[in-house]
């Protein structure tokens, strides 16, 4: 048996180098590596800009929601309203008799505590106020039936809430309605306090559509 190697069965060409072989050897394997290193590099910058831009996000919601409890500190300290997640809640009860779509007394006092700290708020930022009317499952009966369902019952909450703030000075173009019925329940229909929580208006700020999407016309 031969120790030594044949260079021709070793698939070089005779006058070839083993060193010089072994260099572009050497090359390719660290060219591959500075592409895995460039590639992971790379990714580990996006991945640190991704997460400044969500604390970034975080913080100025933070700041949002602190600015918002500082605006509606008398009314919160009344126990009038909640704030949760940036959302002021208001029971219906508070505001509506059972069934009913008329303002309460209390109601617009509740109301008229609001609409000045909301509108200062809403003035300082590109937002606007979304009013959102919610009910329990129970179907319209009796007196009630002047409502089609509980859409329309919602909606018209939401709409008399809408206008109430209008009518304590908030601008007109700072404020919508929106109706939920039944839907989005915060607690169990299956008994009456969980009925009487799901009765409710929630009021949140939200952005102000831009004027582009606003005068974006539909192409027929």
């Amino acid at each position: 048996m031969r120790d030594d190697i044949n260079i021709e069965d070793a698939g070089l060409e005779p006058g070839v180098p083993v060193w010089a072989v072994f260099g572009d050897l050497m090359s390719g394997l660290l060219g591959a590596f500075v592409l895995i290193l460039v590639c992971a590099l790379g990714m580990q910058m996006e991945l640190a800009a991704k997460l400044e831009t969500e604390v970034q996000q975080r913080q100025a919601e933070a700041k949002r929601r602190e600015a918002l409890e500082q605006a509606l500190a008398g009314p919160l300290a009344a126990g009038r309203v909640t704030l949760n997640d940036g959302r002021i809640g208001i029971s219906g009860n508070l505001l509506f008799a059972f069934n009913s779509a008329d303002l309460q007394p209390e109601g617009r006092q509740v109301l008229r505590s609001l609409a000045a700290p909301l509108a200062a708020y809403l003035g300082t930022r590109d937002q606007i106020l979304m009013v959102s009317g919610f009910t329990d499952d129970r179907q319209m009966r009796g007196d009630a039936r002047r409502f089609a369902d509980n859409w329309e019952l919602s909606a018209q909450r939401a709409l008399t809430v809408t206008r109430a703030l209008i009518e304590e000075g908030m601008p007109s173009s700072s404020v919508f309605a929106a109706a939920f019925g039944s839907e989005q329940a915060v607690a169990s229909n299956a008994d009456a306090d969980g009925r009487s929580k799901n009765r409710r208006v929630e009021m949140a700020p939200t952005p102000r559509p831009s004027s582009a999407a606003a005068n974006t016309k539909p192409r027929g």
